[in-house]
């Protein structure tokens, strides 16, 4: 297992009081891991070679883990257009399944310290509810739509890129005593770089935690320290709302300050934009209005591409009728979160 024995607790024996560590590799977490990561995977290559031999399999990754032999395995990388360009880094098979006993472990004891508007990556929350969260916000600042409220949006320039591997380590270790944990996670976190020591791939449902965990340091500053009351995170991307022009532009300098001094990141400088509210709020897809919530143009432009070619698949017998009827149900259900007679119209005319 990766060894980073320079910090401390890092690189510690496996013995019987680690108890968490136990848990986690004990054949019948990595076991359940197992069901629960073949789920939605069931068609993939991998996956099937995988679970042929599965005991094999899992019997081999938990005599590794225990004797302390186990090593990440290399990342298989591709690109996504989700919608913007995303470059994925796939673990193999064995070490996603290992991350999925990991985050069983780890994530509540994670998600007692987020704020309640963190919205990326957790359970009951989202992006519909991150948008109805700062509509709510706008409303009330507005006080009924009687006050001109400003909003300050931004996100991290190179996020998953720039996120410093010893930093997000001694976060995870104000929480985590287990050595043997604390290695394994180690081993996670060192498995993948973009530069020396930083990124973590997108690919990893780790990640997705140690994500949070380190734009958490972000919004306790926000919360607690700025004593801010408005303000909505998802991902890297996050609002704060005022009725104060000059206070959010006086703002942007201090997030810069606390994020290179802390987190060695950066606001993306072309993506810090100050808006009124009364011309509408773009935000995670859809457009904030005080009364009302409308999907992005270049969102709604997609959508309506990707279905016509969802159409000329199913007429072609690319895809099955229940493929296409997913499909449709997963864009229809967008809709259900804002304006959307008009779109569903065209949809109609689409598909008819």
């Amino acid at each position: 297992m990766n060894d980073r024995n320079a910090v401390e607790g890092r690189g510690g024996g496996i013995s019987s009081h680690n108890v968490i560590f136990n848990e986690v590799i004990s054949l019948g977490s990595l076991f359940l891991a197992c069901w629960e990561f073949r789920s939605g995977r069931e068609n993939k290559k991998d996956v099937q070679k995988f679970f042929l031999n599965l005991e094999n399999e899992i019997f081999l990754l938990h005599d590794e883990l225990e004797n302390q032999t186990y090593r990440h395995s290399k990342y298989t990388s591709f690109f996504v257009c989700d919608p913007k360009l995303r470059h994925i880094h796939k673990a193999e098979v064995r070490d996603r399944i290992l991350h999925h006993a990991l985050f069983r472990f780890i994530e509540p004891i994670f998600e007692k310290i987020f704020i309640f508007d963190s919205y990326s990556s957790r359970i009951g929350k989202g992006t519909h509810r991150a948008v109805k969260r700062l509509q709510k916000f706008a409303w009330k600042l507005s006080r009924n739509n009687t006050r001109t409220v400003w909003v300050l949006k931004c996100d991290i320039r190179k996020f998953f890129d720039s996120i410093d591997h010893e930093i997000i380590f001694n976060l995870v270790q104000k929480k985590i005593k287990d050595k043997g944990l604390l290695t394994l996670i180690g081993g996670i976190i060192d498995s993948y770089q973009t530069a020396n020591g930083k990124g973590i791939p997108l690919g990893n449902l780790t990640s997705q935690l140690f994500s949070n965990v380190y734009l958490n340091e972000l919004d306790q500053f926000i919360k607690r320290k700025l004593r801010i009351k408005y303000y909505v995170r998802y991902a890297d991307d996050f609002a704060i709302l005022s009725i104060e022009r000059e206070y959010l532009e006086n703002l942007i300098i201090v997030l810069n300050e606390f994020l290179a001094k802390n987190l060695k990141l950066e606001l993306h400088p072309r993506k810090i934009k100050i808006e009124k509210l009364s011309r509408g709020i773009d935000f995670l897809g859809y457009v904030i209005f005080l009364t009302h919530i409308v999907l992005r143009t270049k969102t709604k432009n997609r959508m309506l591409r990707r279905i016509k070619i969802r159409v000329k698949e199913l007429e072609a017998k690319i895809i099955s009728q229940k493929t296409f009827a997913s499909c449709l149900c997963s864009y229809l259900g967008m809709l259900t979160h804002c304006r959307g007679g008009g779109i569903k119209k065209q949809i109609k005319a689409i598909i008819n």
